[in-house]
C-alpha cells in the first residue's frame, strides 16, 4: 500500500491527485490491474471528474456549499456536520483500471481529493493489484 500525504489549504477545495496516483502505478511497476484509491477520513473524499476546466471544480464547490451550507441547524458537537454530509455524498474511495502501466481514464477525467473540512493534512491510500 502507498500512502500519500496531501496538504489542503481551504475549508473546501478539490486537489488534483491524478499525477501522484499515476506515479505510484509506475513506481510499483503494475502493468495491468486495479488501483484502489481510499481516503481514511470522514470529512474528505475522492472523486473523478473533469480536470481540464477549473470552472467545473468551482461550480461543484459553489453548488454543494449552497445545498449543504456551513451554518445550519446541525447537532454534531464538533461543528463540521456539513463536511460529513458532503463526504458521504462524494464517497471515500475509487477503483480505477490500470492497463499497459497507465490509469484508464477518459480524455478529460482527473482524480480529485475533495476537502470539506480544511485546511488539513490528508492521507490518500493507494492499493495496486496486478492482474
Amino acid at each position: 500500500m502507498i500512502t500519500l500525504s496531501i496538504k489542503t489549504n481551504l475549508q473546501t477545495e478539490w486537489i488534483d491527485i491524478t499525477r501522484k496516483v499515476e506515479d505510484a502505478v509506475v513506481r510499483e511497476g503494475v502493468s495491468d490491474g486495479l488501483a484502489v484509491i481510499f481516503v481514511p477520513h470522514t470529512t474528505s473524499g475522492v472523486t473523478i471528474n473533469e480536470g481540464a476546466d477549473p470552472h467545473v471544480q468551482e461550480d461543484f464547490l459553489r453548488t454543494i456549499n449552497q445545498v449543504i451550507p456551513f451554518k445550519g441547524a446541525y447537532r454534531h458537537s464538533e461543528g463540521n456536520s456539513p463536511a460529513h454530509i458532503k463526504t458521504s455524498l462524494v464517497g471515500p474511495s475509487l477503483t480505477v483500471m490500470v492497463e499497459s502501466g497507465r490509469l484508464v481514464l477518459g480524455t478529460w477525467q482527473s482524480i480529485f481529493l475533495c476537502e470539506f473540512d480544511g485546511p488539513r493534512t490528508r492521507k490518500v491510500l493507494i492499493k495496486l493489484m496486478a492482474s
